[in-house]
């Protein structure tokens, strides 16, 4: 059982060169891997919606994580609101999330490619053939998937809500 937030920390939020040999070990295992992306900055019930589905497609949930320069370059001076040790941090709280893997690129493509997993995942706003490290994934034997949104839920709409005041 996990009792503070180092441990946590320490058990699923894993640095690119040690998330490599955790899934040689699960793929050991049989274990099938699942990845997907984003910002999460604002935590919200479409990313719980998302991600549990996406979870679903497999026994392993890797999430790549932009890193706050990333979010900077992609949404603005403003964002993220949340810094990445934090997000991190609630996405691994998480009971069907198995690890965290921070990336500083603008996509995931490098990781993506470093992960090969079984599945890629990514929201139903994205076409497969759009889907960045979708190529990589499928010649190497996996599959990508589109997980549908919650209508009317996204951390863009809850930081125009609460700046309106």
């Amino acid at each position: 059982m996990i009792n503070n937030l180092e441990q946590l920390a320490e058990e699923k939020i894993f640095s690119r060169q040690n998330i490599r040999q955790q899934i040689e070990k699960w793929k050991a295992e049989g274990q099938k891997i699942v990845f997907t992306n984003g910002v999460f900055d604002l935590l919200h019930i479409g990313h719980i919606s998302y991600l549990l589905k996406a979870a679903s497609f497999g026994n392993k949930l890797i999430i790549g994580l932009n890193a706050d320069s990333s979010v900077k370059r992609l949404k603005g001076d403003q964002r993220p609101i949340n810094t990445e040790n934090s997000r991190a941090i609630l996405l691994a709280s998480m009971f069907f999330t198995d690890a965290i893997v921070v990336f500083d690129e603008d996509t995931p493509l490098n990781l993506i490619k470093d992960v090969l997993p079984d599945v890629l995942v990514k929201g139903a706003d994205y076409k497969i053939e759009d889907i960045v490290g979708g190529k990589e994934v499928q010649e190497n034997g996996g599959e990508v998937m589109v997980v549908d949104f919650v209508d009317g839920h996204s951390s863009t709409s809850l930081i125009n809500k609460i700046s309106k005041k």
